[in-house]
């Protein structure tokens, strides 16, 4: 392994290093989220059912600035999806020419599947740590996500929707 570039003026590496290593756990437990269900869908595609969950019907352009993704990608990611059953499309309401994807009931109870897993790894993996450490993270987690711009009602930061943004989706 080679040594990591130097980090901008003002920032820590080790602290660069440590949220690097984070973040390597953080994937590790939406990767076996995603596998316990047998879901046969990617990281990315479920980042498109969440911002559906969360956002509501969208039309397939949003969807796409949601992801930061060009209109195609997302039109693929939809694509399989929907060949799971998990969204479908329609003609947006405003405008016939344009397409909405909305989940349907399955996309929904798969969310709120992974989601209650993913929570369920979190807090095993918080519950390892010392209490007293417990608070001080709190805080560094919700800086860290609003420096990156992150909605707090959304809180993607850990397990890309919760119980606010999931209570809804009832099947």
């Amino acid at each position: 392994m080679t040594a990591p570039d130097a980090a901008p003026a003002g920032v820590d590496t080790d602290l660069v290093e440590a949220f690097l290593t984070a973040s390597r756990v953080l994937v590790a437990v939406a990767v076996r989220s995603l596998s316990s269900y047998d879901a046969d869908i990617s990281l990315p595609q479920h980042r498109a059912l969440v911002l559906l969950a969360a956002h509501g019907p969208q039309r397939m352009t949003d969807l796409a600035e949601l992801l930061d993704v060009n209109s195609s990608t997302a039109t693929r990611h939809c694509d399989r999806l929907q060949q799971r059953g998990l969204v479908q499309r329609a003609p947006a309401v405003d405008d016939r020419r344009a397409v909405q994807v909305s989940l349907t009931p399955a996309g929904r109870r798969l969310v709120r599947r992974v989601t209650d897993a993913r929570r369920r790894e979190i807090s095993r993996i918080l519950n390892a740590m010392p209490a007293s450490e417990r608070p001080s993270l709190l805080a560094a987690l919700q800086s860290f996500a609003g420096a990156a711009g992150e909605v707090p009602d959304q809180h993607w930061t850990l397990g890309w929707g919760t119980d606010r943004s999931l209570a809804n989706l009832d099947p």
